[in-house]
């Protein structure tokens, strides 16, 4: 792992307050403005939206720095009062995958740093950067501007790439050099679980002590118990139907196919289920799914389910709200997950979870009181899991919620303040004389010999 330079940070750091005015967030390849659900926009978008509103009642200012992918987008817009977000031209404004982002990087970066020089030096306190190519545009002007840069990954190739789905790609060696290299750079690392935090640790030789556990939240107050009734006939479905929803982004890595052949799994064992049984998928192809959007269309056909299925594109919140409200079960079949803010979201709705027992999936759930964590993949599992929890659901529902309310973005936000402020705090130390600077780059020198 390469070493981590010392800075010396540009004035006027000692005039600066002790905790931050000002953050410049960095969410280069998906922007909080978009529809979770769909092509790239997921979990980390609703977590840099839902965070940032929460900075900005602190107080708080956030500008977001996102790449335009549309010539009719205006280059700045206020999300809501304190958080700006500006859409940076990097390349084609359509065509361009995540993995053609690295290309652009430095068209991206040039116009990140035009805008902190346009202002007085010490305008941005710090840099929260959102996922690998968002941190390698990061550790550029955090060693500009001289101040810390906190990152969070939200996903990690080594840990996908040993948990691949059936005929998924791996992620490049090239996203794996730039976590690498992001991670000794950061100055704090931002870690949904433990979990997560351990596998930084192993898998890329992060500091422990600079690696923090900050779970992300759930808004209580969209996401809440109601009239499962008008919750249904708001959705589709009968009073009587079987609901099992799976939302998320349609592609191998979430594993939507799992639930379906659970679905055909529980026809199988009871025919006359399929008077009521009605499976929802709330969501878009996305990433590798797009090689094939229709795959999932085409297994129900092949299972003998198409008419117990329902493909609906991704929902607004409100109406999300009411999917989660109308289904029996939710289901979160991932192969991966670093956290799972689906899971979170139906549970803060009274609706029990199916998860694997993957990745951040078991913070999210608490088998046994607000759902199920299955081990593996196999169908049969997911059956005799969802049973289960349709015979306990009386029981789950209130621990569902119970769980739901332990997480707050509040929470989150406050902790994150916590870890900028320390992060501002350490890079102040660092400030040394030059003969100091030039002793330690000697035995820099001659420790490389």
């Amino acid at each position: 792992m390469p070493a981590r330079r010392q800075l010396r940070p540009v004035p006027p750091w000692h005039a600066r307050p002790p905790v931050p005015r000002r953050v410049a967030t960095l969410s280069v390849h998906t922007s909080p403005l978009d529809q979770p659900g769909a092509g790239d926009a997921g979990g980390m978008n609703v977590y840099i939206v839902e965070v940032s509103r929460r900075l900005a009642a602190r107080g708080i200012a956030v500008e977001v720095f996102t790449r335009a992918t549309s010539s009719d987008l205006p280059p700045v817009v206020e999300m809501v009062p304190g958080v700006t977000v500006r859409h940076v031209s990097a390349g084609p404004f359509e065509g361009l995958g995540k993995d053609d982002l690295p290309a652009q990087l430095c068209a991206f970066t040039a116009a990140v740093l035009r805008e902190e020089a346009r202002h007085e030096p010490g305008f941005y306190d710090v840099l929260h950067s959102h996922y690998w190519l968002s941190g390698q545009v990061g550790w550029l002007a955090r060693d500009r501007w001289g101040v810390p840069l906190v990152h969070s990954a939200h996903t990690l190739a080594k840990v996908k790439n040993a948990a691949l789905a059936e005929g998924d790609a791996p992620e490049p060696m090239a996203r794996v050099i730039g976590e690498e290299q992001v991670v000794a750079e950061a100055d704090r690392l931002i870690a949904n679980t433990a979990e997560e935090a351990r596998q930084l640790v192993r898998w890329y030789d992060a500091d422990p002590a600079r690696t923090l556990v900050v779970p992300p939240g759930v808004d209580l107050e969209r996401f809440s118990p109601g009239d499962r009734a008008a919750a249904r006939r708001a959705v589709g479905v009968a009073d009587d139907a079987l609901v099992l929803l799976f939302v998320g982004r349609i592609q191998p890595l979430k594993a939507p196919d799992v639930l379906l052949h659970a679905a055909a799994r529980l026809l199988a064992d009871e025919p006359a289920l399929r008077e009521r049984l009605q499976v929802l998928v709330v969501g878009a192809p996305s990433g590798s799914g797009l090689a094939e959007p229709r795959q999932l269309q085409e297994l129900a056909v092949s299972l003998g389910i198409a008419d117990v299925v329902r493909f609906v594109p991704p929902q607004a919140p409100e109406s999300l709200a009411d999917h989660y409200r109308a289904a029996d079960v939710a289901v979160v079949p991932s192969h991966n997950e670093s956290f799972g803010l689906v899971a979170l979201e139906a549970q803060a709705c009274g609706t029990p979870v199916v998860a694997a027992a993957v990745g951040g999936l078991p913070t999210a759930v608490e088998d046994g009181v607000s759902g199920v964590l299955v081990d593996g993949h196999d169908p049969a599992d997911y059956a005799a899991a969802i049973r289960k929890v349709v015979e306990q659901r009386e029981l789950l529902s209130p621990g569902a919620r119970r769980h739901a309310e332990c997480f707050s973005w509040d929470r989150t936000a406050g902790s994150l303040v916590d870890a900028y402020t320390a992060a501002m705090a350490e890079m102040r130390a660092v400030v040394r004389s030059p003969r100091d600077r030039v002793r330690d780059a000697v035995r820099a020198f001659g420790a490389g010999r």
